[in-house]
Formats: structure tokens, sequence, C-alpha cells
């Protein structure tokens, strides 16, 4: 199974038979984009057959702040246009297809996609098609409180008929603190990790899930499958992965 991508126009410069895709990355946050970008370059290699190979890889990223502020008054055309303007400057660089380490700001998906110079990974979509793969049927979703409160997930999952449940109001505020005030600016505790696996925890044991979705891409810094009570779907090495395999020909 693979991951539902959308169509838009192709890339403006031919490529060589066999020439990896050059991958645009449009960030938001510094951590995540960065673990996105590292999975790139180390898992590159397997792939390529070569050792030290990846794609070429590019990123743009605005300051967050204003996608914050964008966030916080429900602005998602400016989170759109945000997006957008990483993507064309992307598209100058020479990038083939885009993707985006940042679960929260896929909100404004369907406001960049039609215009857009160069096709997307969704990185809901690849979760999505990722967690049927595995086979499971009801996850958790943990992310901020922009993300949770979102449809970004729950459409992407109905997609492939998987069923997702949020965390609590209390636990969101928890959750989204943990996120914006620690791991964002690159900060760890171990009181954020403990209160991550007592969330997860809890919702396989009243909720019934059966997987757990790290749907924000600085979730991964201090969560796996080794210290989590459930399978882990990491979105940003998922999303990585998944750009991956497209840029990369099939030999």
């Amino acid at each position: 199974m693979t991951a539902a991508t959308h169509t838009t126009p192709s890339p403006a410069h031919p490529r060589a038979s066999g020439t990896p895709l050059h991958i645009g990355i449009v960030g938001c946050s510094a951590e995540g984009a960065a673990l996105c970008y590292r999975t790139l370059c180390t898992e590159g290699a397997a792939l390529m057959g070569r050792a030290h190979a990846h794609p070429e890889i590019s990123m743009h990223t605005p300051s967050l702040a204003d996608y914050v502020d964008c966030l916080d008054r429900g602005d998602l055309q400016g989170v759109a246009d945000l997006m957008l303007a990483s993507a064309h400057k992307l598209a100058q660089a020479g990038a083939d297809i885009l993707i985006c380490p940042d679960n929260t700001i896929h909100q404004a998906f369907a406001l960049v996609q039609p215009r857009s110079p160069r096709p997307w990974l969704h990185i809901a979509q690849v979760v999505a098609a990722e967690a049927a793969l595995r086979g499971h049927r009801r996850l958790a979703i943990t992310g901020t409180r922009w993300l949770v409160e979102s449809s970004v997930y729950p459409d992407a999952l109905a997609a492939q008929g998987i069923a997702c449940v949020r965390p609590t109001e209390a636990e969101r505020a928890e959750i989204n603190r943990i996120i914006m005030d620690e791991l964002v600016p690159g900060v760890v505790r171990t009181q954020a990790v403990a209160a991550f696996q007592e969330v997860i925890a809890r919702m396989q044991r009243e909720d019934g899930c059966d997987a757990v979705v790290l749907g924000c891409t600085e979730i991964p810094l201090i969560i796996s499958d080794a210290n989590s009570a459930l399978p882990t779907l990491d979105s940003t090495r998922l999303l990585a992965r998944a750009a991956l395999r497209r840029a990369v020909p099939a030999g």
C-alpha cells in the first residue's frame, strides 16, 4: 500500500533517467524539520545502494512565530500563504516534490495544494496508509491542540477505515504545553516523557486504542516503541521514508 498524493504541475525541469528527485522540505518548527532532514540523509543510502548517498534536499523555513500567530487567530489562509511562499522558493531552487514535517499546519493543505508549483506528500495520509498496512483499527492521536482538535487525522484515517480517539481536554492542554514550551525549543524532561506515557497507557486501557500517532514531529524526540505502551506511528520518519521512496527510482 502506498500513501496517497495529490496531482499538481509537474517539475519544470526534466530529470535524467534514474536520477533521484530533489526533495523540498517546507519547514515549520526546527526540531521536527531537523529530524525529518536527518532521516532523509541517513536512510537514503539503503535505497540508493551507496554509502552516504541521499537525494538532493532543500529546505525553507519562515519564522515559526508567523505560523503561531496565524494558528492562534484561526487564520488558515495565512498558514497556507506561508506554506506556499516556501513551496515557490523551493521550486525555484529545483525541488521536484514537497513535504512538510509539521502535522498541525496540514490543516491548511486544501488551500495549498491547488496553488502549489510542485506535488506534495500529505503527512497524515502517509501515516494512515502505514497504519492500514500494519492492520491497526483504532488509533490514539497526540499532537498540538490545534492538530488534535482538527480534522487532519480523522479525515485521513477514515479514508482507510480506521477510527481515532482524541485525548481528554486536560491531556490535550498538557501535551500542547509540553510540545510548545519544551520540545519545540529542544528541551527534553523526564516529566514530559512520563506525562506522554501516562496518556498513551490510559488510551490503551480505557479507549481501546491499538496504536498511537505521534502527530507532532517533535514527539519522537521522547516517545518511541521502546517506551510506549502502544505501538507508535512516527509521523516524522514515516513522511521522510515515503519521500525517499517517491524520490528514488526503483531499481
